[in-house]
């Protein structure tokens, strides 16, 4: 994503609500509810059973030259609209079979997959979730410098980042994941779920329609989350919200009917301000496909070390009305590697501009790039010489 292409964007849950969270372990799921629900914009998953996917993002024939994004690709997201705000009935529309099998070896085959959004039909686009905010991340400044410093080496001036690589956790990974999808109650207007991981915000699915988040709620077992899904995983549960219902103050069931639905806002109230890192925060987005009345984004939070950030894609209506979210939370080190790639660009890539707007010296600022895992991208004299200076400083 490039700066220049983003807006600021604030992710307002406008006509939604939150229930009661249910807790399973150190997991705690809050589901989303949607009062009014309309039929012209619906979501249905198609598997692919690849061990890994290539997806051609600048959507180039597979013989040429260009990025490609490699990973495991368990599902993509299909979506139908109508323009005219019709009900859309799925059920009626075949998959047919996507892309074209690059390997094969005993039953593990490699896919191509051409854009990670791609329009099929007049009013059908096939997007794959979260990959396509990953992407987004991935590429932020993958370009590199675009002067050639002495101080980078040959393959950073002509390659850019490539590759760029970022690590993530399964949510098979952690077996009472599944198994809290699994007896957790649904509701009747249920479109999503904010999942925490010791009560700090890890994802947010959500979906237009409660039938299409009813069919895709045990799939988000195969989605990817940041490493705090097995950080925390292991430890001790998370408390239940208390029960806050003064008993002197109860005379008759109507008193008792109120005084749970006022505990119900104030859990709600709660578990919205427990996300109000990315509920209602305001992001840097970018539009990436304009489907009728509905775009679709994605985008990043602010990137400063000192907050969470989460990465995501979304689709509002053209009243602003968020109909799709997944998100992903960035892990510290993460964030740490996105902020000094941001710093950098906005240095010019030039070592002592950055290491100005950093506050610290061109000899830290090598050993830090070094320590975030681009130690690549300088000439391995400018590490020495930062580690001399480093060395004699003590």
């Amino acid at each position: 994503m490039k700066p220049s292409d983003a807006h600021v964007l604030r992710l307002l849950p406008t006509g939604l609500r939150l229930a009661p969270s249910q807790v399973w372990g150190t997991l705690r799921l809050v589901p989303i509810l949607r009062d009014t629900v309309r039929e012209d914009l619906r979501f249905h998953r198609r598997a692919y059973d690849d061990a890994l996917s290539v997806v051609r993002v600048d959507g180039r024939p597979a013989s040429g030259r260009g990025p490609h994004y490699i990973s495991y690709v368990p599902h993509g997201l299909v979506m139908d609209w109508d323009d005219r705000g019709a009900a859309v009935t799925l059920g009626t529309q075949l998959d047919a079979p996507e892309g074209s099998v690059l390997a094969r070896r005993g039953p593990f085959t490699v896919r191509l997959l051409h854009r990670m959004a791609r329009r099929e039909d007049k009013n059908r686009l096939r997007l794959l979730p979260l990959h396509l905010a990953m992407e987004g991340f991935l590429s932020l400044h993958f370009g590199g410098p675009d002067i050639a410093w002495r101080e980078y080496s040959q393959d950073a001036l002509r390659h850019g980042l490539a590759p760029r690589i970022e690590g993530s956790v399964p949510g098979g990974a952690l077996p009472a994941f599944a198994e809290a999808l699994r007896i957790f109650e649904l509701h009747a207007r249920q479109v999503g779920v904010l999942i925490f991981q010791a009560d700090l915000l890890l994802s947010v699915t959500l979906v237009s329609h409660p039938d299409d988040y009813r069919r895709l709620h045990r799939a988000l077992v195969e989605d990817f989350y940041g490493e705090l899904m097995l950080q925390y995983g292991y430890l001790g549960q998370v408390p239940p919200l208390g029960l806050d219902v003064d008993e002197q103050e109860i005379g008759s069931v109507p008193e008792l009917r109120a005084a749970i639905t006022r505990m119900r806002e104030h859990w709600a109230d709660f578990q919205g301000f427990m996300a109000g890192g990315l509920w209602g925060a305001e992001v840097h987005a970018r539009t990436v496909y304009q489907a009728g009345p509905f775009q679709l984004r994605r985008f990043i939070t602010s990137l400063r070390p000192s907050e969470e950030n989460h990465l995501g894609e979304c689709i509002q209506r053209d009243d602003g009305t968020l109909e799709y979210l997944k998100t992903y939370r960035l892990s510290s080190a993460q964030t740490k590697r996105a902020y000094l790639l941001q710093q950098l660009s906005a240095g010019d890539w030039e070592l002592e501009r950055t290491a100005a707007r950093l506050k610290t010296t061109r000899e830290e600022l090598a050993l830090r790039l070094e320590n975030a895992g681009f130690g690549h991208l300088l000439r391995p004299h400018v590490l020495d010489a930062a580690r001399r200076q480093r060395k004699s400083s003590r």
